[in-house]
């Protein structure tokens, strides 16, 4: 159901080097871009997209209160492996990898512009 999320950004050649090595763990690779306005990362053409952007209206970027993108991985390892990987670039800690609830395992994390990501797996059901 979703195509892609855009997150608003300030430095957009500082967020593209981060979600270039982020995203890579995830197998996402730049797709779309516009030279100095925004650029998007994807597994494939068909796949949910991330993309940064300069704002449209040229007012500086913030981050939305309660707006939050959740990057879906498929074991815990690559959680670990990936919000690691967002704080190694600069990013925020905003909750360490671990479970949260029956079946849900996450890490959440602030990207340079402040803008909240988590990165989780669902546990398979125990037998």
């Amino acid at each position: 159901m979703i195509g892609y999320v855009t997150l608003g950004t300030n430095d957009l050649e500082r967020a593209i080097a981060f979600y270039d090595e982020l995203l890579g763990l995830l197998g996402a690779r730049r797709f779309m871009g516009d030279e100095g306005r925004f650029q998007a990362w994807a597994v494939s053409p068909g796949q949910p997209a991330l993309s940064v952007t300069k704002p449209w209206d040229g007012q500086p970027a913030t981050n939305g209160n309660g707006t939050m993108v959740a990057l879906a991985v498929d074991s815990k390892s690559k959680v670990d492996e990936v919000h690691a990987k967002a704080l190694e670039l600069g990013g925020h800690d905003e909750g360490a990898t671990g479970p949260r609830g029956e079946g849900f395992y996450a890490g959440y994390f602030r990207d340079l512009d402040g803008n909240k990501l988590n990165v989780f797996c669902m546990d398979s059901p125990a037998p």
